[in-house]
């Protein structure tokens, strides 16, 4: 197997979970959520952390500005649109970085120049080399990006890119932005550009691809092949529509397949299952079961003859140690007579690593858990967990729930809940004992929030298995979705229902917090 040593095959990662992540409906995370994947990112060695895109809103202005401070090795990037505005504000929100990127972007291709921007090309090279110029007077480290670049004209694309460069900036990025691109395709013109473009060698390219046709990580191994040398990605590959490429894939592709794929990261692959869990915990975003790398049954065998090979010899079927990505392979039978060291060893193999409190609070919910169930499979300490993640800042909290239904009706609940500190009851009717759980929080909390999703599935097997619901409400605009977990149905559901609510409330005061801010500006810039 090939050992690259060069320079010239090490690989940046680019992550903007943060950023184009988060952009994936109903996935926002809150200022707390987006530190703490920042600080993972930077653990697991990301070269470049795309932190957010600072003049969107406030609360993306303070988590740039909060996690450009606390970064201690990954470079701290901040998205910006072509505007003179854009620009400033995203250069401010990075300042305190010890290294830090402005990336600002502008689309090329014929569809994106005449109806979104209602501009003739010459104008979009004039402002593309007007946001570089502008860029590169706040910091050195400058990646300019050609949105819709695959649909772009190769002649314009190469004009744009030589002027950007030349503007100075010190990475290029041509993404395939709505993933229509193939491997063939996107190896050819990026050979294209590097070879009609005469100042190519000052810069270095990169790719970002979209995932509409389920291309994303081919299309950028074939960039890397063709000589780019930064890939932008996600955890988990979420993203707009169909996501993004997935940080974990081509990480591990390049791992495992050395000798095709001859290039090196600086990423410590243990950590990714760590990585995944978290993501998929503050966004509420479940991980599909048979996702490569780091799905529930990515080293999972079921059918005899593979448990046979397995027996045998691991290699068999698996083509990578479960260890290498964070994985262990040795499982611990968890129930009622468990201890906490041995629950503390579950997490670690599971990849979670819980601040104290967190631990103590999963761990007196899971002796409760035991107590209800004869086995508790790892997946239950999963959906246990992320839930405990996923709630630990809500204002809003499930104290107490009783429900009678049957055919005899009508269905009636009674719940009590903690609201900032302060106990709440109520019982409600309803159409079906969910309904009356749900007019329940209705007739606590009021609220016009639509319910889009409620969705239930078994996490394990069995009469007692977990109940894991995942609810999604849209209210104004804004739409967001929570998973909760529990024997029962209809707590799991409630406290899904409750967990999307919370996370509308936090919505609701960003907007809140946002109008109050650009009214004080408008205030002040009158007044002066």
């Amino acid at each position: 197997m090939a050992t690259p040593t060069s320079d010239k095959d090490r690989v940046l990662i680019f992550d903007t979970t943060l950023r184009d992540g988060e952009q994936c409906p109903g996935a926002t995370m809150t200022h707390e959520e987006k530190l703490e994947v920042a600080e993972l990112l930077d653990d697991m060695g990301v070269d470049i952390i795309e932190a957010g895109f600072p003049i969107a809103s406030e609360g993306d202005f303070a988590a740039v500005h909060e996690i450009a401070k606390r970064s201690k090795n990954a470079v701290i990037c901040g998205l910006s649109r072509a505007g003179a505005k854009d620009i400033d504000r995203c250069a401010e929100a990075i300042k305190p970085a010890k290294r830090k990127r402005i990336h600002t972007f502008i689309s090329t291709s014929p569809v994106h120049m005449k109806w979104k921007l209602q501009m003739t090309p010459e104008q979009v090279l004039d402002l593309v080399v007007g946001q570089v110029t502008r860029a590169r007077n706040h910091v050195e480290d400058v990646e300019w990006s050609a949105e819709d670049g695959t649909r772009t004209d190769h002649d314009f694309l190469c004009r744009c890119v030589e002027a950007a460069i030349k503007a100075g900036a010190t990475t290029i990025n041509i993404p395939d932005t709505v993933g229509y691109t193939t491997p063939d395709e996107y190896f050819a013109m990026f050979k294209m550009v590097q070879e009609r473009v005469p100042n190519s060698d000052r810069a270095r390219f990169s790719v970002h691809c979209h995932n509409d046709l389920g291309m994303a990580v081919a299309n950028s191994l074939a960039g890397v092949r063709a000589g780019a040398r930064q890939i932008e990605v996600t955890i988990n590959g979420i993203g707009e529509r169909a996501g993004n490429t997935a940080l974990e894939e081509v990480v591990m592709a390049m791992s495992v397949r050395n000798d095709v794929l001859p290039y090196r990261t600086g990423i410590d692959a243990t950590m990714l299952m760590r990585a995944s869990k978290l993501v998929s915990a503050v966004t509420s975003f479940p991980v599909q079961y048979n996702k490569a790398i780091v799905g529930r049954n990515a080293f999972a065998h079921e059918s005899g003859i593979h448990q046979d090979g397995m027996l045998k010899n691991n290699q068999t079927y698996e083509i990578m140690m479960p260890e290498s990505v964070g994985v262990k392979q040795t499982s611990l039978v968890m129930g009622k007579h468990s201890g906490r060291h041995a629950f503390v060893h579950k997490l670690e193999e599971l990849g979670y690593k819980l601040a104290a409190n967190q631990l103590e609070d999963a761990f007196v919910r899971f002796k409760a858990l035991a107590d209800r169930k004869k086995h508790v499979y790892d997946e239950d300490i999963e959906a246990l967990v992320d839930e405990e993640i996923a709630t630990a800042q809500d204002r809003i909290k499930l104290v107490s729930l009783s429900v009678i239904a049957g055919t005899r009706g009508p269905q009636r609940a009674t719940m009590k809940l903690d609201m900032d500190g302060k106990t709440m009851i109520e019982e409600c009717e309803g159409n079906g004992p969910v309904d009356a759980v749900f007019n329940c929080v209705k007739a606590m909390v009021p609220h016009e929030a639509v319910l889009e999703l409620y969705q239930v599935h078994a996490v394990t097997e069995g009469t007692d298995a977990q109940a894991e619901v995942s609810v999604r409400l849209s209210e104004n605009g804004r739409s967001v979705t929570a998973k909760g977990a529990d024997p029962d149905t209809l707590v799991a559901s409630a406290k899904a229902y409750l967990g999307a609510l919370n996370r509308l409330i936090i919505k609701r005061q960003r907007g809140v917090l946002e109008t109050v801010v650009a009214e004080r500006r408008v205030h002040s810039t009158e007044v002066g």
